[in-house]
Parts: C-alpha cells; structure tokens; sequence
C-alpha cells in the first residue's frame, strides 16, 4: 500500500499536519488535497484541537502542483476539468471556514499553491532559508485561486508584483511583504512553531474561535457594517463561561480554566 500523502497527529491539543510526498517535494497532488482537506476538517472538528500545524516533510514544505497531473489535463474535457478543479478550490476555501488557528512552519520551498497555503494560514512561521512565490507565469499558468489569499496577505501591489515576475524570494523578503509572520533559523523552527500554537492554545478556544469569526467576517464590509456586526457578535462572548472565568481568574490572581463555552 502506497504510504499516506499527508500525516495527522494530535499532542498537547495541538494537530500537527505534514505533507509527506517528500521525494517529490510535497505537491498538491489530487490525492495529497484530498487528504489534506480530510485532516485539516479533522482538526478543526475535533474540540480537543486548539492550533493546528501545517508542514512538509523533506526538504521543501510545498513545490506547488504535479507536472504529471498537469499534463494530464491537456487531454481532459472543460467540464471534467471543472469538476476535478474545484477539488483543490476546496482546500483553499477552507481557510475562510475554519475556526482554529492554522500556522504554517515553512522549512523549504513554498512555491505556487504552497505559498497560497502560507498566505491562507492564519500565522506562519519560516526557517531563513525558506523560499517563496507565485511561480505560476514561468509555465504559462496563473495563479487563479490561491490570488485571493496572495492578496490579503501582502496587498494589491505585492500580489501583482509576485504574480507578474514570478520571482522566488527570500524569507527576510516573504516577512516584509507581510507574506510570514516570524523568521527563525532552521534548527529552531520546530521549537519555536510549537512554542507559538502553545500560545495560541493556551487561550480560551472559544474566544480564539469568535476572533478568527469576527475576523473573516468582516473582511469584505464597510467600517459600520462591521461595527454593527462585531457589536452582534461581542454578545456571545459577554454571555461565555470563559469570559466569567477569565475576569474572575485575573482578580484572583489564577491561572484560567478553560471550558470553550
């Protein structure tokens, strides 16, 4: 039996998720989307997983799509390539759906959808030999539905300038963009990606869970629509055990016990 494209693992709440086709420099193959988009549903479903990790086995964390996949397609039909395609569509629209934190701890190349996986995650964290791009154009390609993400991550003109160069670029130039969040060197990213989604998990889940949802709620609307919006939503917080829990926590000088309710 052919070993699995993706490895799930949950230590400490917290879901580590690997890209496992190293060989091939971990590519979005169909199989490997598929299990990925059933682990990343996985973690965020499960109540016992309050971050999430995504990586890459090998030495690059995601090279982008399969050449042979590609090839493949030049024989397809429009509607067969329509159907297949919203498959890998899937796994970005999941980064508007989740509610657990997702940090990408990127080791190696990050290239084409493995950047759009980068810019999609909520954090993320690269070693300062990692390298990034949206590399589509050099192959007569563009890079259709991970822009979006490229987009919000770095803005219009970053996202045009790495769209239309096709350029690979450092990780000191990925933190500057806005397109990572911290940069650290290669024998510390996995101390120092595990130490932040502690962090991140040791918060209220669901305090952490309402600010991704006040979030991406809100990214598309005017300023009063989104007051009025957060002021709904700011509610369920104000009825929540946690909030009770923390405030009486902080008087009584205690560490918090979480409930997520």
């Amino acid at each position: 039996m052919d070993k699995e494209a993706v490895l799930y693992e949950v230590r400490d709440t917290i879901a580590k998720i690997t890209l496992n086709l190293p060989e091939m420099r971990n590519p979005l193959t169909t199989r490997l989307t598929c299990e990925l988009i059933t682990a990343i549903e996985a973690a965020d479903q499960d109540e016992q997983v309050k971050a999430i990790i995504l990586t890459g086995s090998g030495p690059a964390f995601c090279a982008g799509g399969d050449m042979n996949e590609f090839k493949e397609n030049f024989s397809k039909s429009v509607p067969q390539l329509y159907f297949e395609g919203k498959e890998g569509t899937r796994l970005f629209e999941l980064g508007a759906a989740i509610r657990t934190p997702l940090i990408a701890s990127v080791h190696g190349a990050a290239l084409g959808g493995g950047c759009g996986l980068v810019a999609m995650s909520h954090l993320a964290i690269a070693s300062d030999q990692a390298k990034f791009g949206t590399t589509e154009l050099r192959l007569g390609l563009v890079p259709f539905v991970i822009l979006p993400w490229i987009r919000r991550a770095v803005g219009e003109r970053r996202a045009m300038e790495m769209m239309l160069t096709a350029d690979i670029i450092s990780a000191q130039k990925a933190y500057e963009y806005g397109l990572i969040h911290r940069i650290t060197v290669p024998e510390q990213l996995e101390e120092v990606t595990w130490k932040l989604a502690r962090l991140v998990a040791s918060y209220s889940p669901l305090a952490v869970k309402l600010g991704i949802e006040a979030f991406r709620t809100t990214e598309q609307t005017d300023l009063l629509t989104s007051m009025a919006q957060l002021c709904t939503l700011r509610l369920v917080a104000f009825a929540s055990h946690d909030l009770r829990e923390g405030a009486t926590a902080f008087l009584e000088k205690r560490a918090p016990v979480w409930e997520g309710k």
